[in-house]
């Protein structure tokens, strides 16, 4: 499986080496090794779904290595684009890094890291999944404004793709560029978000005017509420597909799916089996706060490098700030990255984690 994470909020950018780098069990550390608090319990007071720990170690594979993604969103590309008539331009767009190396390896990915601060940020580490190691492979997967990123995987993937293409939009299709179940799952996904459309925008990604055009359904927003409706619809028809093309033999699939336009992101942790859990995946709405250089604490805690655990004193611009000064904002991921256990909340099998613009955040079953 892969690991990932993200991080949104409408007023309180994150600094990327702050939740990237710095915690001892930060993404880019999880290459090698997992932190799953209340993921393998056996009481069924905590959890109606009891989890063995091979199924565990099954979901959650030790190796995350064949590559790295991420995507920040930015208002640079429309500050310096020209206001499309008739059309009201987003304030952020993504933009995107992708590289086969590990991460820390990587010291594109520091610098860029050490310099960039964003509201909304998307990143995953890869473990392949029978696909072509290659950047083109790595989530996340952008559609004009919008990011996809997954963990899991779709079951006999390969033998139901052609389905799969048929049922998506033909510019859904054309905007596919790699091999993985993921990229096709994001593209079926935008074709149930955005239905076709005669009308396209500049592709705001280049100024070049030979390059293809986006739909322009893809630069404009959506509710939570039309964003979750297009997961669901996406995932059953995934299962329907499974189950007509293969029948008793299909298997079940691991979907814990992250979508975002920058203003809303829609997650959820899925796996459609009686009993067999998904990989982990948790949400908080403070950690951000332990994860920011510029207040007190770190997420490592006392032992920390520079020592600002439980209420010692920062070095930041906000250091005589207390949580409640930091902005609202809400992290999924597949593993907590700080030291406070009780900053996070593990997500029960198929239920979705849905966030509005305003920072409100539902927890509900998915409703496949």
């Amino acid at each position: 499986m892969c690991r990932w994470f993200a991080y949104i909020s409408a007023t309180e950018p994150c600094l990327l080496e702050d939740v990237l780098v710095t915690p001892a069990h930060a993404l880019s550390k999880q290459v090698h090794e997992h932190y799953l608090p209340k993921l393998l319990s056996h009481d069924p007071s905590v959890h109606a779904e009891p989890t063995t720990e091979a199924e565990i170690t099954t979901r959650n594979r030790l190796f995350n290595v064949d590559g790295f993604g991420m995507a920040w969103y930015t208002p640079v590309l429309s500050t310096f684009s020209p206001p499309i008539p008739a059309t009201t331009k987003p304030t952020l767009h993504p933009a995107l890094y992708k590289n086969i190396q590990p991460p820390l390896h990587d010291s594109n990915f520091r610098s860029l890291c050490a310099n960039t601060s964003s509201p909304v940020l998307l990143a995953h580490i890869r473990a392949a999944t029978a696909t072509a190691i290659t950047p083109t492979n790595n989530h996340p997967f952008t559609f004009g404004i919008h990011t996809i990123m997954h963990n899991g995987y779709i079951s006999s993937f390969s033998q139901i793709k052609r389905a799969m293409c048929n049922a998506m939009s033909q510019e859904a299709f054309e905007h596919i560029q790699g091999g993985t179940d993921t990229e096709h799952f994001a593209a079926l996904l935008m074709a149930n978000l955005c239905p076709p459309s005669d009308k396209h925008t500049p592709n705001p990604y280049s100024g070049e005017e030979s390059e293809a055009a986006f739909p322009a359904a893809w630069e404009q927003y959506h509710s939570v509420e039309e964003m979750h409706a297009a997961l669901v619809k996406t995932i059953a028809t995934i299962i329907a597909i499974q189950s007509a093309e293969l029948g008793v033999k299909a298997e079940p699939n691991d979907l814990n799916i992250c979508v975002t336009d920058g203003r809303s992101l829609v997650a959820c942790r899925y796996r459609n089996h009686a009993t067999e859990q998904p990989p982990s995946l948790y949400y908080s709405t403070s950690a951000g706060v332990t994860l920011n250089r510029q207040f007190p604490d770190h997420p490592d805690g006392a032992k920390g490098p520079h020592g600002r655990g439980h209420g010692k004193s920062a070095n930041g611009k906000k250091a005589a700030e207390s949580a409640e000064d930091h902005g609202r904002h809400v992290i999924v991921a597949s593993e907590p990255t700080t030291y406070k256990e009780k900053e996070w909340t593990l997500i029960e099998k198929n239920r979705v984690v849905l966030v509005s613009p305003d920072g409100n955040v539902k927890v509900e079953d998915i409703g496949v």
